[in-house]
C-alpha cells in the first residue's frame, strides 16, 4: 500500500511526470526485489523497488545474497522504525533487570525472520533469560498467543504495529515494554532503555549497531547502481519532496502508515561505515543470530 501511494504521488516532482507502475515481485523476504534491481534491471534510472529493511545488512551475514547494497542508488526510507521487546501484564518480567534474572517466553515466526533475529540477540549478545518458541505464522498469531497467556512476550515487533492492531494494549497498560531497538527513543517511550546503552562493551555495541541500523531502513526505495546521475538526482529530490507533500502525508495518515523520512544519503553513508565492520565482529554477529 505505501508504495502505490508514493506512486501515486512521486510522479508530479520528476520531469516529464511520468506514470509510476507498481509491480509486485515476491520472493526470499523482499531479498529477491534486491537482486533483480543490482543484477539484472536496466540502468536506465526508470526503474526502483522496495524490499525488506534487512535487505541492506543482509550480505554481511549471508553470502548468498549476491549484491552489494553500498553500491544501489538510494532514495531515502519513508520513515525510520522503533522495535520493541514486551511482556504481557501477568508475566513477573516487567524490567530489563528481570528481563536478566527471569525466564521468559517469547514468540517468534522462524530463524530468519525479524522477530527471532532480534529475541537471539537480547539473548546470546545481552545476557536475557530467553526461551524462544519460534514457527508462529506472524505477529498477529504471536499477539493473540500473550492475550491467550501461551507466551510471555515478543521482542523485534514494531511500535506502529503495536499502536496499530493493538491500541486498548497501550490504553489499558496491558503490556510491559522492557527495551526499545533504536538509536532514538520513541517520544511515547522516554523511559524504556535504546538497547544500545545497555551494554559497554565496545565490541557488544557493534554487533548490535550493524542489527540496529536496520531500523533506519524500515521502508527503503533503491534504484539500482550506475543509472546515470542526473537521473539519480532526479529520483531523489522526487522521492524527498514527495515524503513532504501535503496529499501524500494526509494519505498516509488516513492508513496509518508512519512518515518520518530517512534521507539516501544517510542510508548510504550507514552502509558504508557498516561495511567496515571487522570480520571477527561479523561472524560473531551471525553467531548470535543463528540459534
Amino acid at each position: 500500500m505505501l508504495f502505490r501511494s508514493l506512486a501515486r504521488h512521486m510522479s508530479k516532482y520528476i520531469p516529464g511526470n511520468p506514470t509510476i507502475v507498481p509491480q509486485n515481485m515476491p520472493g526470499a523476504g523482499g531479498l529477491r526485489v534486491a537482486q533483480f534491481l543490482y543484477q539484472a534491471a536496466p540502468k536506465d534510472g526508470l526503474m526502483f523497488g522496495t524490499f525488506t529493511r534487512m535487505a541492506g545488512i543482509a550480505p554481511l551475514f549471508d553470502p548468498a545474497q549476491k549484491y552489494d547494497s553500498a553500491k544501489f542508488v538510494w532514495l531515502g526510507s519513508v520513515t525510520d522504525a522503533v522495535s520493541v521487546c514486551i511482556t504481557w501484564h501477568t508475566s513477573s518480567v516487567k524490567t530489563w533487570q528481570d528481563f536478566l534474572e527471569k525466564s521468559v517466553t517469547l514468540g517468534g515466526t522462524g530463524p530468519s525472520g525479524e522477530l527471532d533475529i532480534f529475541t537471539n540477540l537480547y539473548k546470546n549478545v545481552l545476557g536475557a533469560n530467553i526461551k524462544l518458541v519460534s514457527g508462529y505464522p506472524g505477529t498477529a498469531e504471536i499477539m493473540l498467543a500473550m492475550e491467550r497467556g501461551e507466551l510471555d512476550g515478543v521482542c523485534g515487533i514494531d511500535w506502529t504495529t503495536i499502536k496499530a492492531q493493538r491500541k486498548r494494549w497501550i490504553q489499558e497498560k496491558q503490556i510491559n515494554v522492557i527495551a526499545q531497538t533504536t538509536f532514538r527513543k520513541d517520544p511515547d517511550l522516554p523511559n524504556v532503555p535504546l538497547i544500545m546503552d545497555l551494554t559497554k562493551d565496545p565490541e557488544k555495541r557493534q554487533i548490535l549497531k550493524l542489527f540496529v541500523s536496520a531500523h533506519d531502513f524500515a521502508r527503503p526505495f533503491a534504484a539500482p547502481p550506475n543509472i546515470p546521475e542526473d537521473r539519480a538526482a532526479a529520483l531523489i529530490a522526487a522521492f524527498d519532496a514527495t515524503t513532504k507533500d501535503v496529499d501524500f502525508l494526509a494519505e498516509t495518515s488516513k492508513h496509518q502508515m508512519e512518515v518520518a523520512p530517512v534521507s539516501g544519503k544517510r542510508l548510504a553513508a550507514m552502509l558504508v561505515e557498516l561495511s567496515t565492520t571487522p570480520e571477527a565482529v561479523l561472524t560473531k554477529a551471525r553467531a548470535a543470530i543463528a540459534r
